[in-house]
């Protein structure tokens, strides 16, 4: 049991309760548990990353690099893989199930204290009290720098409460309109309401609208903007990729993380970095690019081919269905498929559907998992016909193997909650392959 009265399994139950009450957009409450918990973000430095896709890798990677320079560097990501506690990193590696145990427990004490100042039917959030309590455990491992992904959008996001030094905006696509606004532009806008008076913004590849609503908000606040394309960029060569900025090039890169979008992300990353830490050095980005990536195009299984990915909107699935010629070269592919019901599944199948020799489709362990059977009809009405259904997960992913078979390539994606539910057999692929 922790010093704060938990157990790893209590603490998990205890953040498990709070998804009953839902979402609630505002930072009064996360203001007032960061009062009580004595303001740790205040503590540290900090970089802000937000998004459409992308955030958590990018959110990695320019940990990495700081680490890389002697940074003491934590990061806030999500959502998680396994356990909640994979939220949380220190120079890359997970906070352990006592530590978590121990910050939600004193987050919890804290959520005691605001929710008597709270009308009766205002309750605080599962993400503000997992957000509290990383921010409260990175102050605790004396950081220098959090680089912090935010949740949904950015004005009210309860990651919102830090005055971040750097800021990035990796891309904007339509996603979560109920909240954010119909348009990319209404997105844009919420997402970059993290910019600070005098902030530094990098923006990754942006359509027109998104571009405009970027330079606005710098030149309204007074921001630095560095601009994919003009003022960083990344591209390929004999000897690796190299990453331009401004006034520097880091050349003779080797990513271990698969997929062109990965390389955007890495250029992002290392213009976020140098622009909270300065010049690079680059044998520590060279070193930073060998980071693995949980649940991005990650490899799990060597023969089929087996590949985990989080891709949970329509532009992500465009994204990894761009990269999938250079990995698979030429494989057979048989995709295992669950989407949540508040997502594009449409539009997500229409960019899927063609690169796949048959889909097995199935439902998440949650509660918004759309039902195989909705799948099936939406492929239908794509035109396809190649596809099943296997109810469990699990199973799922047994059958798209079979199907693969020697030399073929199997893809999990659609859902980051399919990927938790495939956790347990990725790690034993991953331990049977040494």
């Amino acid at each position: 049991m922790s010093a704060d009265g938990y157990t790893p399994e209590q603490a998990e139950k205890y953040v498990r309760s709070l998804e009953l009450f839902g979402m609630r957009f505002g930072l009064d409450r996360m203001r007032r548990l960061m009062t009580v918990l004595d303001s740790p973000q205040r503590d540290y430095e900090s970089i802000h990353v937000t998004g459409t896709n992308g955030k958590s890798s990018t959110t990695r990677m320019i940990a990495m690099i700081l680490s890389e320079h002697g940074v003491r560097a934590g990061s806030y990501l999500s959502p998680h893989i396994e356990t909640f506690a994979q939220r949380v990193e220190v120079d890359g590696t997970p906070v352990s199930a006592e530590r978590f145990a121990t910050s939600i427990g004193r987050a919890a004490k804290a959520v005691a204290l605001v929710e008597r100042t709270l009308p009766s039917d205002d309750r605080v959030t599962q993400f503000e009290v997992l957000t509290a309590a990383a921010y409260w455990e990175l102050a605790q491992r004396k950081i220098d720098v959090g680089v912090i992904e935010a949740g949904l959008g950015g004005r009210y996001d309860a990651t919102s409460v830090i005055d971040s030094k750097v800021q990035v905006l990796t891309n904007v696509g339509l996603e979560h309109t109920r909240w954010l606004g119909p348009t990319e532009r209404h997105i844009a806008q919420e997402k970059l309401a993290v910019v600070p008076e005098q902030g530094t913004l990098v923006a990754g590849s942006l359509d027109a609208d998104a571009l405009d609503v970027a330079r606005s908000v710098a030149r309204e606040r007074g921001a630095e903007l560095w601009l994919r394309g003009r003022d960083f960029d990344i591209a390929g060569g004999r000897s690796g990729l190299t990453v331009t900025t401004p006034g520097h090039s880091y050349g003779g890169l080797h990513l271990r993380a698969l997929g062109r979008f990965q390389q955007d992300n890495f250029a992002a990353a290392v213009t976020a970095a140098e622009a909270f830490h300065g010049p690079l050095d680059v044998e520590a980005v060279r070193r930073a690019a060998g980071l693995r990536l949980p649940g991005r195009l990650e490899r799990v299984g060597s023969d089929p081919l087996v590949l985990h990915d989080g891709a949970h909107n329509a532009s992500g699935m465009d994204a990894l269905v761009a990269s999938l010629g250079d990995v698979l070269e030429g494989r057979r592919l048989i995709a295992v498929v669950s989407i949540l019901d508040d997502k594009d599944a449409t539009a997500m199948l229409r960019a899927l559907l063609p690169a796949c020799d048959r889909i097995v489709f199935t439902r998440a362990h949650h509660e918004r998992a759309l039902s195989p059977a909705t799948l099936e009809s939406l492929s239908g009405q794509l035109g396809a016909d190649s596809y099943e259904t296997r109810s469990d997960p699990r199973a799922a992913l047994e059958r798209a193997v079979e199907l693969a078979g020697p030399g073929g390539a199997v893809l999990a994606t659609g859902s980051i909650y399919l990927l938790s539910d495939l956790a347990g057999a990725g790690r034993t692929a991953r331990l049977a392959e040494g």
